[in-house]
């Protein structure tokens, strides 16, 4: 395309654009416009507009300038085609989500009996007056009746409050967290004829936006020029093959789709919810209407098990006999973590409900035969209300030993400790996406990483240089080299590097200059700087527009080409890529007196031993640059026959790049070997530079046995003669492989695929990957945690990954490693504390109800406890912060109990220290203190001191205990990094405040009577005494405690009934968490609702369970950028294609599924096919498989 067609209708359209404030089409033009598809809209464009040209000139736009953005035209784009989001849907108020918090059952139970005991205070005022039964005392008494019930419904008005607060928080920080993944999409665009990075969310229709090899699509638009473009259209057709694009056959190109290779430059033609994505959202329920239709579908696809998804159908590999394969292999698991806590408060909560009906029993049991058989009272009609009242007494007693025994706060800790992990890693440098990959990170045991940007700086520079015979140590001056060859060198680098790679000057004076775009580019171009030319003088004069055909870089190739049409019709074309690669498809070289001398294989191997080898051992990255000439008497070349055209190359040098190792990697990698994870390094570099490079990073060791291999022989190990991949001959590899070489992603795949299903070891291998390629992302999503680079990472690999690495550092990885392992020690800390409070505080109620036919604690004082070591513990324990020592054990395996015997020791013996204490007040503390005995008091009786100190010494034990349960693993010092952690220092000093101001101004809603200084310091005392008593419990050694088990073990793959995972068979993983909900729901208890609500909230940031029904996941929320996620990974090959080594199922020949539901046909939309095929690529609803 001349460049001058473009340039010809700038001006005059940019006055124009100041003073005309409408455009020349209207929004729906350009909706129809962009639901045609190929030689159909090739001719509405023809018909309608000219060319491209004239649709820019329609709106008002440059295609090479752009737009000029002046704000008042930018908004006015925004009113006339809307702008590019999707609305969001409204979070929960918080008035809705006290509505919730008071939907649990046994809140409700305690309402409604503290309801019946208010009224019939009342009643029994007003009908029998001074008639007195067994204990009740005189009327002043029995009018103070109505306290107990009050003060319950204000306790549990307070428990709510804190619930839907908690989740209000926790929805509003998910949702910022959310917002800050969005402002990390950014979309390249030219503006006043400047190349500029915005948000998705400014794009506006009439903006020329760059697109390039690995981008996600985030508006529709028309190609204005492309170089070798191909999409991934399958998220919105269905349709797994990659589409060519080109202005002259395929212009159209939609939001939401997968640039797969090349480059170009496109006109955007329709935003936000106008847009093809927007178009299809919109018809799935973005509104309220949409969610009970989309609902409807679900239960017609529900009712048709047999009939699968067509997306479904296409998305599965067929067997021999037609019939969609069913998935062998084990499946990943996902919220492990989630899954033990959720079966562990199940199994606590049945024991719970059992104790309390036993305490209603036992109550009842003795009251009855105490007033009607030892003190023989009669029937009497006039004292049924009082006997009611009893009962009703005796039921909130009940039910408040279950409020206590269930841990309706394990959920919640596991939420805060992840929400406030996510939040801090943020700093470090760790964009989680989905709130598992934090949990599963502490349990990493294998890490395979990049090389390049991860383990060097990505910051490239040519140091060395082979160039007309002769080798540079340094980069020569200009007058060494022969003019010829300077001038094809510099010719060479300035067409054949992206335009969109640059050197920018430095942004401080006296900095590095800037790289911008692809780094190994901008080595190149830095070399031309170093060689006192300029590049930028070439692409003037042969603008983008201007290169006849541009061969791009890809994984396959492995090399770049880009051709030139000369004058006289002839054809050059420039190409570069790796050294040893491209030099085998040379037959020329150039020498120095600017002749070309023919390569003969004997050369080329004197040239790789004397050249590219040296340059490799100095962990050098070698790059062979390469021209070849078509000559006009050869004819028309044909273009798509590659492995013809890049053939015959003439050699004119080849570099060495340096990448220097970045200085903090070697102790980051120190650290994770003596962490017990293995670091592998995979890499597309040479086999020399990528040694050279490990052995600096620390990955491999002088003297090591370890292997260090090319793809080619990976492959041929672990191939049989038939060439399929075996997993026998993969274990024999992977244990002593530590450098992967010249590896394509294929083989990234296979050796993370190969690393998770090895049964070789006892404990199943946890790996994460790091990836920034579109292709990497078969390997991202095989991970257990997927790592994408959050600089040099394509939006693809982003989208395919766990967490970003916003600095694509490796020791940011590190950081991830110790936070995981924190959320899991922050959960055990919690657990430790909140059982010791459980048993304790059980074991008194009940057994003081058998005794003494009252319960010590009263329910508004068990209340506060629950409150105390529920919310606000696993608020101070949960947001401990993480320590270096965290990664000098090993990691704990997906198969380790929640509670250790360590652990179990801690509990039972602070258990047994607390109830020797209780139990010694209770019964002989009215002795002891010299105090009146509160055991029999009257129902309705003033609070005695006695029970107050009872209340007072357990509630300071606890605070004590919370101390001792911030070491799990038999550590001395609790206090150790005590004040690094405000929010345990604040919540501490705030019970204490707290408890001190119920204690002595409660009265009698809290059944408190006021304490002398005396007593108070008798309650410390005893409190303090934990902390004694924890060093006393730390010195017996655990090994001694045979007879102690451990517990919380969660369901092993291998223990799942199989009725459960035929259930499961349609699902890529096994969610733990849902699954101990399933089968914790035959029970009723408190929490369970509790329990639910907390999965759903931490579910609303997670992947693939939604809030939002399923239609919204918060990553689609407000960004149409983020709508369309995981296209249908290819690697294709020009030789014969080496499967995928699981190209038989599901889960891998679909990468789409993991955070993404196949949505039904939408009836009436989509007519239906028998043979299951889509119907016809009329419209993007052409067989919706959506990943929303």
């Amino acid at each position: 395309m001349a460049n001058n067609s473009f340039r010809g209708s700038k001006h005059g359209r940019r006055g124009e654009a100041n003073h005309e404030t409408e455009f020349s089409c209207s929004l729906m033009e350009l909706r129809s416009l962009m639901e045609l598809r190929g030689p159909e809209a090739l001719s509405r464009i023809k018909e309608c507009y000219r060319d491209v040209n004239g649709l820019c000139a329609r709106l008002r736009t440059s295609p090479v300038e752009g737009l000029d953005g002046n704000p008042e035209d930018i908004n006015r784009r925004k009113q006339e085609f809307g702008k590019n989001v999707i609305p969001p849907k409204k979070p929960k108020t918080f008035v809705q989500l006290v509505w919730e918090a008071l939907q649990d059952v046994t809140l409700i139970i305690l309402e409604v009996a503290a309801i019946i005991s208010l009224g019939l205070s009342f009643y029994h005022n007003t009908a029998v007056g001074q008639q007195s039964v067994g204990g009740v005392d005189d009327e002043g008494e029995a009018q103070a009746g109505w306290i107990e019930g009050a003060a319950i419904l204000l306790s549990v008005v307070c428990v709510v409050l804190v619930t839907a607060f908690n989740d209000w928080s926790k929805e509003k920080q998910f949702r910022s967290l959310q917002c800050r993944i969005e402002q990390e999409q950014k979309f390249t665009v030219v503006r006043g004829g400047q190349v500029i990075q915005i948000n998705v969310s400014e794009l506006v229709v009439g903006d020329i936006a760059q697109v390039k090899y690995g981008d996600l699509l985030p508006a529709d638009g028309v190609l204005i020029q492309g170089n070798d473009l191909k999409i991934d259209e399958s998220s919105l057709t269905g349709e797994s093959d990659h589409v060519k694009k080109s202005v002259e056959k395929d212009p159209m190109l939609l939001s939401g789709t997968h640039v797969m290779e090349g480059s170009g430059k496109m006109v955007v033609t329709a935003v936000g919810v106008n847009s093809q994505t927007g178009i299809i959202f919109t018809l799935l329920g973005a509104s309220e209407d949409g969610d009970v239709e989309a609902e409807k579908e679900k239960k017609k696809k529900d009712k048709k098990d047999d009939n699968k998804d067509e997306a479904n159908v296409e998305m599965q590999p067929l067997n021999n006999d037609g019939e969609p394969e069913r998935k062998k292999l084990p499946k990943k698991e996902k919220s492990v973590l989630q899954g033990k806590l959720t079966k562990l408060a199940v199994q606590i909560g049945k024991a719970g409900l059992f104790m309390s009906v036993i305490t209603v029993l036992i109550l009842v049991t003795r009251f009855l035969i105490d007033i009607f058989w030892i003190q023989g009272v009669h029937w009497s009609k006039h004292c049924l209300p009082i006997y009611i009242q009893y009962m009703v007494k005796f039921f909130i007693i009940g039910v408040t030993v279950l409020v206590v025994a269930v841990p309706e706060g394990l959920p919640l800790a596991v939420t805060i400790s992840l929400a406030y992990s996510v939040k801090k890693m943020m700093k470090d440098n760790n964009l989680v996406r989905h709130l598992d990959a934090c949990e599963t990170m502490g349990n990493a045991t294998a890490i395979c990483s990049d090389k390049t940007g991860t383990l060097t700086m990505n910051r490239m520079t040519v140091v060395q240089a082979y160039i007309a015979g002769c080798c540079y140590k340094k980069v020569p001056e200009p007058d060494q080299l022969p003019a010829k060859i300077l001038d094809l060198l510099v010719l060479g680098i300035g067409v054949n590097c992206a335009y969109t790679s640059k050197i920018m000057p430095p942004e401080k004076e006296g900095g590095l200059p800037r790289q911008v775009g692809n780094k190994t580019e901008c080595a190149l171009l830095g070399f031309t700087l170093d060689l006192h030319r300029d590049y930028q003088t070439i692409r003037n004069e042969i603008p983008e527009e201007k290169l006849f055909k541009v061969y791009t870089f890809n994984s396959v190739r492995k090399s770049m080409s880009t051709v030139l049409k000369n004058s006289d019709g002839s054809y050059r074309m420039f190409s570069k890529g790796a050294a040893e690669l491209l030099l085998k498809k040379c037959c020329k070289i150039l020498m120095s007196n600017g002749e070309t001398k023919i390569l003969k294989p004997l050369d080329r191997d004197h040239l790789v031993k004397k050249a590219i080898e040296p340059m490799a051992l100095d962990g050098l990255r070698t790059i062979c640059l390469a021209y070849r000439d078509f000559p006009c008497a050869d004819g028309e070349p044909d273009w798509d026959d590659e492995s013809h055209i890049l053939s015959g190359l003439t050699c004119i040098s080849v570099v060495g790049i340096e990448d220097p190792v970045r200085p903090e990697v070697p102790e980051a990698i120190r650290k994770c070997q003596r962490a017990g994870i293995t670091v592998r390094m995979v890499t597309g570099d040479n086999v020399n530079t990528a040694r050279a490079i490990a052995i600096k990073c620390g990955i491999l060791q002088p003297g090591d046995d370890f292997l260090c291999i090319e793809g080619k022989e990976f492959n041929r190990r672990i191939r049989n003669e038939l060439g399929e991949i075996e997993q026998e001959r993969i274990d024999k590899i992977w244990p002593k492989l530590r450098v992967l070489a010249r590896s394509s992603p294929t083989d990234k795949h296979t050796l993370v695929k190969g690393i998770i299903d090895s049964t070789i070891l006892e404990q199943r291998q946890v790996v994460a990957v790091t990836g920034d390629g579109t292709n990497d992302g078969p390997a991202l999503k095989k991970a257990d945690v997927g790592f994408a680079m959050g600089i040099a990472g394509t939006d693809v690999a982003k989208e395919a990954s766990d967490i970003i690495l916003t600095d694509d550092n490796f020791s940011s990885i590190v950081k991830a490693v110790m936070w995981g392992r924190n959320v899991y020690d922050s959960i055990s800390k919690f657990l430790q504390f909140q059982l010791t409070v459980n048993v304790v505080a059980v074991i008194v109620a009940f057994t003081g109800a058998c005794i003494t036919q009252d319960s010590p604690l009263k329910a508004v004082q068990m209340l506060w406890v629950n409150l105390i070591m529920d919310t606000f513990a696993s608020l101070a324990l949960a947001t401990e912060p993480p320590t270096e020592a965290l990664l000098l054990r090993k990691p704990y395996g997906r198969k380790k109990p929640l509670i250790s015997r360590t652990m179990m020791k801690n509990i039972f013996g602070h258990c047994i220290y607390q109830l020797t204490v209780i139990f010694t007040l209770l019964f002989v503390g009215e002795k002891l203190l010299n105090i009146d005995s509160g055991r029999d008091a009257p129902l309705h009786g003033p609070p005695s001191e006695h029970y107050t100190i009872v209340f007072n010494t357990f509630v300071l034990m606890q605070i004590f205990n919370e101390l001792n349960a911030r070491k799990i693993h038999g550590e001395r010092n609790v206090f150790e990094g005590v004040f690094r952690n405000p929010v345990f220092c604040s919540i501490i000093l705030g019970t204490l405040i707290t408890q001190i101001i119920i204690v002595q101004f409660g009265g009698k809603p809290f059944s408190c009577s006021g304490l002398s200084i005396e007593q108070w310091l008798w309650c410390v005392f005893l409190g303090f005494g934990t902390l004694l008593w924890g060093q006393l419990v730390s010195s017996v050694p655990t090994s001694w405690l045979k007879f102690l088990k451990t517990a919380g073990h969660g369901t092993h793959q291998d223990d799942i009934p199989e009725e459960e995972l035929e259930e499961m068979n349609c699902l890529d993983e096994i969610d733990h968490a849902e699954m101990e909900l399933r089968r914790g729901q035959v029970l009723w208890c408190r929490g369970l609702n509790r329990i639910q609500t907390q999965i759903r909230v931490v579910n609303a940031f997670r992947d693939s369970v939604s809030p939002y029904e399923g239609l919204e996941t918060p990553e689609s929320r407000s960004s149409i950028h983020n709508f369309m996620t995981h296209p249908e990974f290819r690697i294709e090959d020009s030789e014969p294609q080496i499967p995928l080594i699981d190209e038989n199922e599901e889960e891998d020949d679909a990468p789409t599924k993991r955070n993404s539901i196949v949505v039904p046909p939408l009836s009436g939309l989509i007519p239906p096919n028998s043979a299951g095929l889509p119907p016809c690529p009329g419209s993007p609803l052409h067989s919706l498989e959506t990943s929303l």
